[in-house]
Parts: structure tokens; sequence; C-alpha cells
């Protein structure tokens, strides 16, 4: 079956879990197939981003929060989690201890820290919530396709059984009209829900801590159907691109912010040869013999 890890996997080629898609890397192949091959096929490592461990900080401290009773889940309180949560972020990635040389550097860091968690209890009072979830793993196997899995911050059920997927950004909320790039990943929530479930969520959520804005979305089960074919047309996208080796680049603003624009052949590079069995071992699915990579 599509989707599914070969039966035999090369020698020196690691058998991985079963192969899945999520959310972030559906817009990945979306945004830049080769983009998705340097990351789940060849595993490049990308150096650490001073926004994207802030981002982890943050969520780290929203998820702990919750650990306290209602009436102590405070301002303060949340401020004074940070550097034990940051203990434990660096401690678990040390790549983090390198983003900064200076102490100045650090010190508006963590400023900035503090700024995203003032502007959270702006958005919403957690003394008045008691979420069912946080920090929870889902996942379902799409039929002739791949499993899908993400990690969704916050579930809270209301007592008339109404579900609210919640999700924390640290970024900034997008421009009006563009909002299909995160909403892509909330549907994909609601619909690994409403099938392991039975129950679609009544409401997705995006806090945007960057700018204290908050996207909302209803969906419907007739949006759910149309997801899933969007969902399947992405994976065969995938699936084409990996027997065929076509993995080339797709240019854009974005690769203002990509890690392996000097692997990259729309700006001179050269990326690394793909190990056989690699894409195998990592999606599940086997290139057509004789098919050469095709990154150009």
């Amino acid at each position: 079956m599509p989707g599914e890890v070969a039966a035999e996997v090369p020698a020196g080629i690691a058998r991985r879990s079963t192969p899945g898609l999520s959310p972030s890397r559906a817009n990945d192949f979306l945004r830049c197939p080769l983009l998705f091959r340097l990351r789940v096929i060849d595993r490049l490592p990308e150096p650490p981003s001073a926004a994207a461990a802030r981002g982890t900080l943050v969520h780290a401290v929203l998820e702990r929060l919750f650990d306290l009773p209602a009436g102590d889940r405070t301002r303060d309180a949340a401020v004074e989690m940070l550097p034990g949560a940051w203990q434990t972020l660096h401690t678990e990635q040390p790549a983090y201890l390198d983003l900064f040389d200076a102490t100045e550097q650090w010190d508006a860091w963590f400023a900035s820290a503090r700024d995203l968690l003032d502007t959270y209890f702006r958005l919403e009072d957690p003394n008045r919530l008691q979420p069912s979830e946080r920090e929870v793993f889902v996942r379902t196997q799409l039929e002739g396709g791949p499993q899908l899995r993400g990690i969704i911050d916050r579930v809270d059920v209301a007592p008339n059984g109404a579900v609210r997927v919640v999700d924390y950004k640290t970024g900034r909320s997008p421009r009006a009209g563009y909002e299909s790039s995160a909403l892509f990943q909330m549907r994909f929530y609601a619909y690994v829900l409403w099938r392991e479930r039975g129950v679609l969520p009544t409401l997705l959520q995006l806090e945007y801590l960057g700018d204290g804005q908050i996207v909302r979305h209803e969906p419907s089960e007739p949006e759910m159907v149309t997801f899933e074919s969007r969902v399947r047309s992405i994976w065969a996208g995938i699936e084409d691109s990996a027997r065929s080796g076509d993995w080339r680049p797709r240019p854009s603003k974005l690769c203002d912010w990509c890690s392996f624009k000097a692997v990259c052949p729309a700006f001179g590079g050269v990326p690394p040869t793909v190990p056989d069995g690699a894409v195998e071992a990592a999606i599940g699915i086997a290139p057509t013999l004789g098919a050469a990579p095709v990154t150009a």
C-alpha cells in the first residue's frame, strides 16, 4: 500500500517510523519539493533559529501554565517559568546556546519572549479555561495513502461537548486573504480528530502572539471531504516526485529564510546525492528503476 515502509530496506539505511505526512511537511512540499526532500529524505541539519527557539520556549510555558490551579495562572507565574523552560530546552537542544554571543542579545531575546506572554494574557484568561488536552499527538491512517499526524497545542471541550482546537503562533497574523496556509494546518487537525474520534471540532482558533490577533474558523463535514481530496492530491505529488526523482526547487520570496540555499541549484548549489534506499526508508515509495534525481 502506498505510504507503507517497504518490507526490505537496503543495508546502511535505517528503517524509520511509519511514513506519514504532517501539516508542516505538506506545506513544505507545496512550497518547494526540494525543501521537502532535504528535510524528510536527506534529513539535513538546520542551524538553530532565534525565532524558532523563542516559539518553542513560549509554547512550553503555555503548556505548563495549565498545570497550575485556576487562579494561579497569572502573567507573573508564566514569566517565572521561563528560566526553567529554557534550561530544559537548551539541555535537549544544546545548539540553542550558540544563538547569541553578547549578553545584551540574550536579554533582548528573553524580553521578546516575555512580550509574547504579555500578549497571550491580553487575548484570553487561562484561569477561565480547563483544557481537555495539551500538546496532544494525533494521527490517522489515510486509506491508500500516508499516515496523517501532528501535535495540537490545546483541545478544549465545552460542557455541551463542543470541541475547540487552539494553536499558538508566536509570529504575526497573515494579511487578510492570506490565511490559507495557517488554516490548512488547522483543517488538518480537524480532519484527523474527525476521522479518529468521530467528532468534528466546532471551532478552530489560531492565537497570534506576535500582534495579538485571533483567527477563527468553523469547519464543516463537506469541507473535510474536500480537505481529504486536497491531502490526497499533495501525497500524489510526493509519490510522483519520489518515483521520478524530480525534486526540483520552486524559488519564491521565502527562499530568503531557507536553511538550504547553499545546496540549492536555484542559487548555484549542488544538493547531496540521495543514498540508495533512502526514499523508501523515509516515505515508503520506491523510485522508478533508472530514474535520476532532478533538482534543477
